[in-house]
């Protein structure tokens, strides 16, 4: 690594500002995991589309396939054209697109704008991570933590704004709303993101890399050169003994995001299966949101100090038992409990996954690993309410589906420990 430069106040100013147009784009997503949710009761009235059952199940996933391309192409692209360019074509792209929605005549110009909308957010993520790991002084687990409050931040002002918008004055107005932010951040974004110096220097650029470094008071990271192009870094991947630590990667990203929409999606309607009130099945929501927040900023501090492969492996284990206990009859000041640790555990271990996948990887396909733990999440995104309204539609959801999901965080821990370490695919 090259000698560190001294840290100024303006060098940590301007790393500040990378970190918080970081943690604004992952709020983004926040606000798109929610959001179709608050207006399709709305959709579903016959003044508006009537939408059917089907056609609800629909505009929900098909943003949802949207992102899964986004992710994955994105990603890859990301390691060819710079991270700075993708990040901000993606906030870009993503607020037009929603913005569009708002002027939707029906709902299959709306599934189709979802669905493009989907594809530039899923570049947020994997960018946003490659980033802020680059730029932050903290280790990777307890920096993209802290980064992903954004999501959950993004969740619950999405579900309170819903509450002030959607009846009063229509459901468009999220959308509206929704799209607005970038009328600041995107000027924000070309006046104080800087590319990546892993980037300027995978292409040759290192001038340029070096001065970015004095201005934000980085290291230069180094790696051994690799092949560029977006073939070539997707095919880094599976290759140099990479290739069982992807497919863990992979498998525990599915089973991490599975668990996340799963219950964001059907935790009241499971509670209410298990007959508790209406109100405290609502609730139950809040606090498993809110647990994801301490979950997250408990997570990156464990991570630091025992890296964050271990402690997403402790961290799905630990999910999946408080999942198993969902199944029992409680208080209600026992349930909160219950459930609030929950949201802890099983929220916080898909983030240290991406946390792994960042420190593990070389920078110059770092962006590429993430879009992949990202992409391949997103199709268990789509399963897990899937799996949930296929046990509710059977008459198992209680208890049956908290096995389920225990049995999904049980998997995710168990796919996460078979993954090899960066100095253990060097020694392959």
């Amino acid at each position: 690594m090259a000698a560190p430069s001294a840290t100024t106040p303006r060098a940590a100013a301007a790393a500040g500002w990378v970190a918080a147009l970081c943690w604004i784009a992952v709020l983004l997503d926040g606000f798109d995991l929610v959001v179709v949710g608050t207006v399709i009761p709305a959709l579903t009235q016959p003044e508006e589309w009537g939408l059917s059952p089907s056609g609800a199940t629909f505009v929900v996933t098909i943003g949802l396939v949207g992102m899964t391309i986004g992710a994955l192409t994105i990603g890859a692209l990301t390691d060819v054209i710079g991270r700075r360019k993708a990040l901000i074509g993606s906030v870009t792209s993503f607020s037009l697109l929603t913005l569009l929605c708002a002027l939707a005549p029906n709902a299959g110009v709306f599934g189709l704008l979802r669905f493009l909308a989907g594809i530039g957010l899923g570049g947020c993520l994997p960018t946003a991570i490659a980033l802020v790991n680059e730029f932050t002084r903290h280790k990777a687990g307890r920096a993209t933590t802290t980064m992903m409050t954004g999501y959950h931040v993004g969740a619950v002002l999405t579900a309170a704004l819903a509450i002030a918008v959607v009846e009063p004055v229509g459901w468009r107005w999220m959308f509206v709303i929704g799209a607005a932010p970038a009328l600041v951040v995107v000027p924000l974004m070309l006046r104080h993101l800087p590319e990546s110096p892993a980037y300027l220097i995978a292409h040759g650029r290192r001038p340029e890399a070096e001065q970015i470094a004095r201005a934000h008071g980085l290291q230069l990271e180094t790696a051994p050169p690799l092949e560029t192009g977006a073939t070539a870094t997707v095919r880094t991947l599976f290759t140099g003994g990479r290739l069982r630590t992807t497919l863990a990667l992979g498998v525990t990203s599915f089973m991490g995001l599975l668990l996340v929409y799963g219950l964001n999606s059907w935790l009241p309607t499971i509670m209410r299966e298990a007959d508790y009130d209406l109100g405290a099945a609502l609730a139950f929501l809040l606090v498993l949101n809110v647990g994801a927040v301490v979950g997250l900023l408990v997570a990156g501090t464990f991570a630091e100090r025992v890296g964050p492969r271990v402690a997403g492996i402790v961290w799905f284990a630990a999910g999946a038992v408080f999942l198993a206990l969902l199944s029992v009859r409680l208080p209600i000041a026992g349930i909160y409990v219950m459930v609030f640790l929950t949201g802890c555990f099983v929220f916080s271990a898909q983030v240290l996954v991406y946390a792994f996948t960042s420190a593990n990887h070389p920078p110059q396909v770092r962006a590429t690993a993430l879009g992949w733990a990202a992409g391949v999440g997103r199709v268990g995104a789509i399963t897990g309410p899937v799996i949930g309204g296929a046990l509710l539609s059977a008459g198992y959801a209680f208890p049956w589906g908290f096995y389920v999901f225990a049995v999904v965080g049980a998997l995710g821990a168990l796919a996460l420990a078979v993954t090899r370490t960066r100095r253990e695919t060097a020694a392959v």
